[in-house]
C-alpha cells in the first residue's frame, strides 16, 4: 500500500507509561509488547517525510467529580493523571518538536480537541493508527477519523490490548465496519529513502 507522506499521518494512540510500562497502574503487557515495532514505524514514516501525531490520555484528578454517567474512573480506577509519569510517552517513542501531541479525555482523540483541524489545515487524509488500547482508544478514534471522512489504516502489528481477544475484535470490528486493517509491512511511504 503506497501512501503520500504529504497527506498521511501516523497518529499513535496512547502509548503512555500508565498502560506501556510495568509499574504503570493499567499496564497491559501487550501494550509494551507494541513498542518496538511502533517505533520503527514512526522512523519509517518519519523518514518519508509523514505528519506524526501522538495523542495522550490525560485526566485532571477531578474530571468526573460530577459526572451523571461517563466515569473513567469507575470503571478503570485513577490513571494517567494530569502532570503524572504515568500520563506521559513512553521514553522509546520520542517525540519531535514538529509532531502534533493531542491530550484527550475521553477515548475518542478527535473529541474536544485541535486534531480534526489540525489535520485538515494540512491536507491529511490518510491515518496510520498504532497505540492501544485496540478495543478502547484505538477503536473509538479509528471509529471517530472515518466518520469526519479520513481513512483509517490499523496498523494490525503495532495495536496492544489488555487480552488477544480484545485485539482480534477490535481489528475485526475496525475493518468491517470504518477501515482497513494492515501490517506494517504493508506500508509504504512515497519517496522514502
Amino acid at each position: 500500500m503506497h501512501l503520500e507522506p504529504a497527506h498521511t499521518a501516523v497518529v499513535v494512540v496512547d502509548m503512555q507509561n500508565g498502560f506501556c510500562h510495568p509499574d504503570g497502574s493499567l499496564y497491559a503487557p501487550g501494550s509494551e509488547a507494541v513498542i518496538e515495532p511502533t517505533a520503527a514505524l514512526i522512523e519509517h514514516a518519519r523518514d518519508a517525510g509523514a505528519w506524526l501525531v501522538y495523542t495522550r490520555d490525560v485526566h485532571p484528578p477531578e474530571q468526573f467529580d460530577d459526572a451523571h454517567y461517563y466515569d473513567e474512573f469507575e470503571q478503570w480506577g485513577e490513571h494517567v493523571l494530569e502532570g503524572s509519569w504515568e500520563a506521559e510517552i513512553v521514553d522509546e517513542l520520542p517525540v519531535d518538536a514538529a509532531d502534533l501531541v493531542v491530550e484527550k479525555h475521553t477515548y475518542d482523540a478527535f473529541y474536544n480537541t485541535e486534531l480534526e483541524g489540525w489535520l485538515n489545515a494540512r491536507g491529511i487524509d490518510d491515518l496510520v493508527i498504532c497505540g492501544t488500547l485496540a478495543n478502547v482508544c484505538v477503536l473509538h478514534t479509528g471509529g471517530s477519523a472515518s466518520i469526519r471522512d479520513f481513512r483509517p489504516l490499523i496498523v494490525d502489528d503495532c495495536i496492544g490490548a489488555i487480552e488477544d481477544d480484545h485485539h482480534e475484535y477490535a481489528l475485526e470490528h475496525a475493518d468491517w465496519l470504518f477501515g482497513e486493517v494492515v501490517t506494517s509491512d504493508d506500508l509504504e511511504f512515497d519517496g522514502a529513502k
